[in-house]
């Protein structure tokens, strides 16, 4: 007897549903007006095919956009959806720069500064809000989540490896996340007609996994000057932290007008070949959040503690940080998590029951006060790590006095730890580490947990 692949038995446990197909654009390049026409062609070409896609765009872009007077582009552009692709992009600093020495308020605080103004003007020039925001190149901080609630961008879509989880759509930071798509993040290769065959395959077996698996969400991304140059802008002028001065701005060399012919021709081949799939459902990334809205029943604190067995988790519905507000007996609301890390200093293991309630109502009073978790705990003069106070909770039954339990925190296993390899962009200076970054993100991923898709 034949053994039954596992995709097929996925298939037969589970009923096959929609795959929804993402296509964007970071539509970055200020310098090459050649751009502004690649981005209205492809604008037009996809409109012409019935096909939304779209374009996040850098505020310099957009700006410069206006000053040319190519109003055409802005108006074919925003017939589509629009996200934002920082102010500037590549002129230093980068994001990952700036917030590299900034905790999480002050690192948020700054974002804001610097790229809210020009998300207003994106929003302006185009007469839409942005849908979404994606980082340029893989210039990631984690403050930016809080930053884009405070400026109501409601999802983070980009691929990039400083977050992994199921290669799927997650929230993080309580924005939807459609982030490291990893294999689901596809694309037909513009320089080589040979591959076009192998990429309309590989889409095919894509949707089919994941329909077995429940559905989920592929996507594609490209840029719109790269219908104009086999190199990138911002390479030729601001490579490894290189500032150069707008007088002095040099042009990446053009393609010819056979490379620029077959570069159209095989991307519009690929968009009607994903459009032929009946299974699949071509969407915006505005689209995205009404997917995957968070409504969910709170959480309990049984289920926390089912979720905890084996180290502190998020479960299918909720972050960690949800489940340990569960765990306080609060109402349910959304934390961030904890702005540092520090380690249990106690001379006790074990305190009594009035002490450790005075310590339960201490704990809801800071996340009420500060809308975020505690980075340490005190029990009387006792200091505990965050990790450890959760665990001591998690184990403790009502109404008992606690005893001390050490706190594994296995969702961190989603956050990168390279901090040289995750941030090697050619925009960012040489060596380039952003490990305090990613201790950050380690911190925010309290709030980590996948999207489930309704449907």
């Amino acid at each position: 007897m034949r053994l039954i692949p596992l995709i097929l038995l996925w298939a037969l446990v589970l009923p096959a549903q929609t795959v929804y197909y993402t296509l964007w654009f970071d539509t970055e390049d200020y310098i090459d007006p050649k751009s502004d026409d690649a981005a209205l062609r492809l604008a037009q070409e996809l409109e012409k095919l019935g096909v939304k896609a779209t374009f996040k765009v850098v505020g310099e872009t957009a700006v410069a956009m206006e000053k040319r007077g190519r109003w055409d582009v802005i108006r074919a552009l925003a017939k589509h959806d629009i996200g934002f692709h920082t102010a500037n992009h590549s002129i230093p600093p980068t994001p990952a720069q700036y917030l590299s020495t900034l905790g999480m308020a002050q690192g948020a605080a700054e974002f804001v500064r610097r790229e809210g103004p020009m998300l207003r003007e994106v929003e302006r020039i185009f007469g839409r809000r942005a849908s979404c925001y994606g980082q340029p190149g893989n210039s990631w901080g984690p403050q930016s989540t809080i930053a884009l609630r405070q400026l109501g961008v409601p999802a983070y879509v980009d691929e990039a490896r400083q977050i992994l989880l199921n290669h799927q759509p997650y929230w993080y930071g309580g924005v939807l996340h459609v982030y490291n798509l990893g294999p689901y993040g596809m694309r037909a290769e513009l320089n080589e007609p040979a591959k076009l065959a192998e990429a309309k395959r590989y889409f095919d077996q894509s949707v089919d996994k994941l329909r077995a698996a429940g559905g989920g969400v592929i996507q594609t991304y490209y840029h719109p000057n790269e219908w104009v140059s086999p190199e990138f802008w911002d390479a030729v002028n601001f490579s490894r932290g290189a500032f150069t001065e707008p007088a002095k701005y040099r042009m990446a060399k053009r393609r010819s007008p056979e490379s620029e012919k077959q570069a159209y021709e095989i991307f519009l081949d690929y968009i009607r070949h994903i459009q032929k799939n009946p299974h699949v459902k071509i969407i915006t990334t505005a689209e995205l959040p009404a997917l995957y809205a968070d409504a969910v029943p709170p959480a309990t604190a049984e289920e926390a503690r089912e979720a905890w067995r084996e180290g502190i988790h998020y479960d299918e519905k909720h972050s960690a940080a949800e489940l340990l507000v569960a765990l306080l007996g609060m109402e349910p609301r959304y934390v961030d998590g904890p702005d540092g890390r520090t380690t249990t200093l106690a001379r006790n293991r074990s305190w009594s029951l009035p002490l450790w309630q005075r310590t339960l109502e201490d704990v809801r009073g800071f996340i009420r006060t500060h809308g975020r978790l505690p980075a340490e705990v005190y029990v009387g003069s006792d200091r505990l790590s965050l990790a450890d106070f959760a665990a001591t909770l998690a184990a403790t039954p009502a109404g008992k006095a606690p005893e001390l339990a050490t706190g594994r925190l296995l969702f961190e296993k989603h956050i990168a730890t390279d901090g040289r390899k995750s941030f090697d962009w050619v925009i960012h200076p040489e060596n380039f580490d952003g490990a305090a970054l990613l201790e950050m993100g380690r911190w925010q991923a309290w709030t980590l947990k996948p999207a489930r898709l309704l449907q």
